[in-house]
């Protein structure tokens, strides 16, 4: 492997494809704190023209982390389907790039491929494209996904309706999650992050959310995104559970870190298939895992083993994959400036975590959000979201007047998903937009009509916060 070209006269070489990786990337703040980036733009770009060069081959055989010391890429490894990678092992990565967007490549044959992608070359292939490239290539590529409804498909927008509470009230919790679904948001998830890390409050939650989904026959799942171990402590005491989420990372002591391994999730993943087959409820899949990721997780737990972040996040993907997920998504710019400085590295870095999770075959939406202290505003999250919908993005958050009241961050409100849905074209999942049509709140109903259903909504609601009165542990 030939890690060294001469640029002008200066001749550039590099330790090992890490660094290669860690250099040939788009500015990021937190490579830069790891000691990791480009010292110079002609470093950069030189470290792209020696990773343009190393073929598929080459990343496969020289792991990132050694995979005797790390299960992420023992698993990174194990999922490679040898058959499949065998026609693209002699390819570079320049001519892999030039394959995933040509014209004649098409949805159907990169998801074909994906056996053949390992994180790391999903992650080298994106550093070698513009921010257009990221979104034309991610835009071929559907993901598609089934719980209680459907998701990905071509011309469906999800939303995520994010209710949260900075005291758990469930009342507010419930009055939230109907605000939201009578704008149309919430058919990729009510998902609520919980103040408090108590199975007694997780499992309140759980039960109200349950209790909504049913009162009004919404074809939606709830989720509840308390640690694993919490919520599958909640299952144990009979509540439901949908979806099962966890945070991930991309190297075994990151996740150690959030508490947990691959092992942990291989057996949440089976307990809530098992609770599903008892429940009496209409499935129309079986994907059951919702998992958040983000650059800079396993940097700010100190277990980046001196790589990239672009590369760790796509590693945490690949752990994401090996679950069959329902959701994924990527909070680009929750973590703070510190890893994603400003409004130009958030965007590039939610334009690479979409189309990496993509061409792995991941269901990847977008936290399109910001930390208070970020250089960037609402304009910058606006900026993003257009981009990411005009990519394919499978779903994005519904936060009330995308202030998150219990998170203290900024994302995106139920008002921005519905304008990216006009502008583009859109709709929600597609049994969910069937219940919002018989709702009287379906796109074309009459402003007069849909105030009414709203109305008739908080009123049925009156009824369910009654009857859920008697959850509180």
């Amino acid at each position: 492997m030939n890690l060294t070209t001469t640029l002008r006269g200066e001749r550039f070489a590099f330790g090992d494809l890490a660094e290669v990786l860690a250099k040939a990337n788009e500015e990021k703040s937190g490579d830069q704190l790891a000691g990791l980036a480009a010292r110079t733009e002609r470093e950069r770009v030189a470290a792209k023209i020696v990773l343009a060069e190393i073929t598929l081959g080459e990343v496969v055989d020289n792991p990132v982390i050694d995979p005797d010391e790390d299960e992420v890429s023992r698993l990174i490894l194990d999922q490679l389907d040898a058959e499949a990678f065998a026609p693209f092992r002699g390819l570079t990565l320049g001519a892999f790039r030039e394959w995933v967007l040509d014209d004649a490549t098409t949805g159907a044959t990169l998801a074909d491929a994906r056996g053949a992608i390992t994180p790391e070359i999903a992650a080298g292939v994106a550093r070698l494209m513009s921010n257009k490239d990221l979104a034309v290539a991610a835009a071929k590529i559907r993901n598609v996904t089934r719980c209680r409804n459907t998701l990905g498909e071509r011309g469906v927008l999800g939303i995520r309706v994010q209710p949260n509470h900075p005291s758990d009230d469930l009342a507010g919790i419930l009055l939230s999650a109907v605000d939201g679904l009578t704008y149309g948001c919430g058919d990729a998830v009510i998902g609520v992050n919980p103040a408090t890390e108590s199975v007694d409050v997780v499992e309140v939650i759980l039960r109200g959310l349950d209790r909504l989904i049913d009162a009004f026959a919404i074809p939606t799942q709830a989720c509840c995104l308390a640690h694993i171990t919490t919520q599958l402590a909640c299952l144990d005491r009979g509540a439901p559970v949908d979806l099962l989420f966890q945070s991930a990372a991309g190297t075994e002591a990151a996740n150690r870190s959030f508490g947990i391994d691959l092992a942990l999730l291989r057996e949440g993943r089976e307990r809530v298939l098992e609770s599903h087959a008892r429940r009496d409820v209409r499935w129309a899949g079986s994907q059951v895992m919702y998992f958040e990721t983000g650059q800079g997780s396993a940097l700010s737990a100190g277990a980046h083993h001196g790589v990239d972040q672009l590369t760790l996040e796509a590693r945490a993907q690949g752990v994401a994959r090996a679950f069959d997920p329902f959701l994924v998504n990527s909070v680009v710019g929750f973590i703070g400036p510190e890893y994603l400085f400003d409004e130009r590295q958030i965007v590039r870095a939610g334009l690479e975590d979409h189309f990496v999770g993509k061409l792995l075959g991941l269901p990847m939406g977008v936290d399109v959000c910001y930390t208070n202290h970020a250089e960037a505003d609402q304009n910058s999250a606006d900026n993003l979201m257009l981009l990411l919908a005009a990519a394919g993005c499978n779903f994005f958050m519904g936060v009330p007047c995308s202030d998150d009241v219990m998170l203290n961050y900024q994302s995106t409100s139920y008002h921005d998903s519905l304008a990216v849905r006009d502008l583009f074209g859109l709709r929600p999942a597609p049994e969910f937009d069937a219940w919002l049509a018989g709702r009287g709140l379906g796109r074309g109903t009459s402003a007069i009509d849909q105030e009414q259903a709203r109305s008739r909504a908080m009123r049925g609601l009156e009824t369910v916060i009654s009857e859920t009165r008697g959850f509180h542990p």
